[in-house]
């Protein structure tokens, strides 16, 4: 019998292999059908492709750590394996592009949709980096996420929003940061604000 689903709900892809392993075509739809575990010749008749064929991208997708084994069933003189995606899913971290990942060093312009980009994936970056270690250690991370969504009236409305937040915020930073305080650990606190994006306002800029 399987053991009981203790994957994490998200995992974030580091190394470029596994990101290569991971966009492969035929690996990403045995990604997907490994939600649930299943064995080779159980992927081989739901998605109708040769089992030999499977067996090779599992054993490359178990090699970089996205899938694992959960069961092994004895049927005659074989062994079956029953494999796991290692999380529900998955998201690739810019550090899997090396260099070629957005920088965030050096004077940017705050009204740029590249340093937005830039800014989202160092957070990821950082905070996937933090979590393994705390996961390692059998410790919690601390974070905040707040997300919501607001509609301005004009540009108007929308400018003088961006003005008294970032007032609250240089207000709340200088109130609470504290270099000296024994035990303390630095945070790093982003604000972002852009459009969203649905089926109705899609061609909105």
């Amino acid at each position: 019998m399987a053991a009981p689903d203790s994957s994490p709900a998200l995992e974030v892809i580091q190394q470029p292999q596994a990101a290569s392993a991971a966009l492969h075509r035929t690996r990403r739809q045995l990604l997907a059908a490994l939600n649930e575990p299943d064995s080779a010749a159980g992927l081989a008749r739901r998605l109708g492709v040769p089992r030999q064929r499977l067996n090779y991208h599992l054993r490359e997708l178990e090699r970089w750590g996205l899938v694992e084994c959960v069961e092994e069933r004895r049927k005659g003189n074989c062994t079956e394996r029953v494999l796991r995606t290692t999380a529900r899913s998955f998201v690739i971290s810019p550090e899997a592009l090396g260099s070629l990942g957005p920088p965030t060093d050096g004077a940017h312009d705050r009204f740029s949709a590249s340093y937005v980009v830039a800014v989202a994936a160092r957070a990821i970056q950082e905070v996937s980096t933090l979590e393994a270690r705390a996961r390692g250690a059998n410790k919690r991370l601390s974070t905040l996420t707040l997300d919501s969504e607001i509609r301005f009236a004009n540009a108007e409305s929308r400018a003088a929003f961006a003005e008294e937040l970032s007032e609250q915020m240089t207000r709340l930073i200088a109130k609470y940061h504290d270099d000296s305080g024994p035990g303390g650990r630095r945070f790093r606190f982003v604000a972002v604000v852009h459009p969203a994006t649905d089926q109705e306002k899609r061609a909105e800029p």
